[in-house]
């Protein structure tokens, strides 16, 4: 294909968006089918699960033809679903900024992705229109409008917002992203109160008798099913803030009926939930600070071994405050689990005595567990590692020998086979450095040994046991003959040279390590 006909290609790419999951790549080819100058699709898959994402690709060579399939694909039915057909943007950035973008709402429910986007079209280059859906397929009365500009945007946002459409007035402005929305700081104009706890037999009338003594009541409504039975809670709305604060006050632990009331300022959904996730997070971080190092991740766990068992199989090394297997939906388990202990010194312990043992019939994994972000960035180090061939110190990878590495706390320098200098200058030995059985390694200034044996005695099989180094905050995994893993984090890890050559050294390290 000569150069000009692949920027034609590349010009002619389209997006599709709102793709029912069962759908598949010749679903979708199959769907565009009709177009000639159709050359290639892809419905885009979750790597880690293989599912689909819900949106895929069309390609052209013809670039009328992809304004003609725009013209008769978008808003069209796809195995029960509407699809929106748009042209594929590959600037990441223009995507993210959200320029043209419109948010909609109070929509009524008669109104489709197409009924949107005749509403609009007339202010402009509509990119997208869609309108959210439901799981039954009724609308959630509001709505998305992508323009090709933000001049566009602004008109419609002007001329459209607060008029009345099918007898309702809508909303129309600006798309702001959810991290980025602000919402309002609790103050002194607050009216309107939420009030939980309450019997399932107080009425309205009730609650109105007892909170109308703080001031004049402009509306009062207790939340209820559709067979008109409570749900234990109300909103009260004053005329004035003070009269709202001085009830909150007074009412709020108070005694009504048989329970004590809940009084405080009522607040929209996104506010409550932003509210929740800083304090979820928050709490997050005060456990991880808490028990950073006493966690241990333990996979390979039998199907039949409950939560109990795990505790009772890890509480000779320590004080355990919590063991959790992981549980799909129907409450089977997923083969692994956490087991916290209440010091560092349990923890290591646990992964020195656990890791390759049996337990209902099947050997153990037993490392410290480390956060998503930790793992995904470890993973893609050793991914790109490998796809650039990557040789030295600090990828190296060794059969039947340790990687190189300086212990601070021993001074000890580990060799790969061969070559290289001691921290004295010496030749290396011809063999693989033959460690005692344990050397004294220092972790969060603390004393412990580590058990170096069986690292590197299998030189002399095509099966022996290889060491992956991976650098930058890593993890050293190690199979001997049988087969059995064992792993060695390596904290604070950094490059140096001695006599010469780099070498890796750490302060903070933890493998197979016995307390001393």
């Amino acid at each position: 294909m000569a150069d000009s006909e692949i920027e034609t290609a590349k010009l002619a790419s389209l997006y599709v968006g709102d793709l029912h999951s069962d759908v598949t790549d010749d679903l979708l080819y199959k769907a565009f089918s009709e177009f000639k100058s159709l050359i290639f699709v892809r419905v885009c898959k979750d790597s880690a699960t293989g599912k689909s994402l819900c949106y895929g690709y069309v390609n052209f060579t013809s670039h009328q033809e992809a304004i003609r399939a725009i013209e008769l694909k978008n808003h069209s039915l796809l195995n029960g679903k509407v699809i929106r057909v748009m042209w594929s943007s590959r600037d990441a950035d223009a995507r993210r900024s959200g320029r043209g973008n419109v948010f909609v709402k109070n929509l009524a429910e008669s109104i489709d992705n197409v009924g949107l986007h005749d509403l609009f079209h007339k202010y402009g280059n509509i990119l997208s229109s869609k309108i959210e859906m439901s799981e039954d397929g009724k609308s959630k009365g509001f709505g998305y409008i992508q323009f090709d500009s933000e001049e566009s945007a602004n008109d419609a946002i002007q001329k459209l917002n607060g008029s009345t459409v099918r007898d309702k007035k809508i909303y129309v402005g600006k798309f702001i992203r959810k991290s980025e929305r602000s919402y309002p700081v609790p103050d002194a104009k607050d009216t309107n109160l939420y009030v939980k706890n309450l019997d399932p037999d107080i009425t309205e009338a009730h609650l109105k008798e007892k909170f109308s003594s703080f001031g004049k009541i402009s509306s009062l409504a207790i939340a209820k099913y559709g067979n008109g039975m409570s749900k234990g809670f109300a909103f009260v709305n004053y005329n004035h803030p003070d009269d709202a604060g001085r009830a909150m006050e007074a009412m709020n632990g108070s005694q009504f009926g048989s329970k004590n009331l809940y009084v405080a300022r009522a607040q929209k959904k996104v506010e409550r939930e932003q509210i929740l996730h800083h304090l979820f997070v928050e709490k997050c971080k005060e456990q991880n600070l808490k028990y950073k190092g006493s966690n241990i991740y333990v996979k390979n766990i039998d199907d039949s071994v409950s939560d109990e068992e795990l505790r009772v199989q890890f509480s000779a090394c320590g004080t355990i405050l919590s063991a959790k297997i992981m549980r799909d939906d129907k409450g089977i388990s997923k083969g692994f689990g956490f087991v916290c202990f209440s010091t560092l010194d349990e923890a290591v312990k646990s992964v020195n005595s656990f890791n390759g043992c049996m337990f209902h019939g099947k050997p153990l994994y037993v490392a410290f567990a480390q956060k998503k972000e930790v793992r995904k960035r470890l993973l893609q180090l050793k991914h790109a590692q490998k796809l650039e061939g990557l040789t030295g110190p600090s990828s190296a990878v060794i059969r039947g020998a340790p990687h190189p590495l300086i212990y601070a706390a021993t001074g000890v320098v580990y060799h790969p086979l061969g070559s290289g200098l001691s921290a004295n200058g010496s030749a290396a030995p011809s063999k693989a450095f033959q460690q005692s059985p344990a050397s004294t390694i220092s972790i969060n200034g603390k004393q412990h040994g580590i058990d170096m044996r069986g690292m590197n005695d299998n030189t002399n099989s095509k099966e022996s046991g290889q060491v992956n180094y991976v650098a930058s905050g890593c993890q050293q995994e190690i199979e001997d003959k049988a087969g059995t893993s064992s792993v060695m984090q390596v904290l604070d890890l950094q490059k140096t040279k001695v006599s010469g050559q780099d070498v890796l050294h750490s302060n903070s390290i933890a493998a197979k390590v016995a307390v001393i």
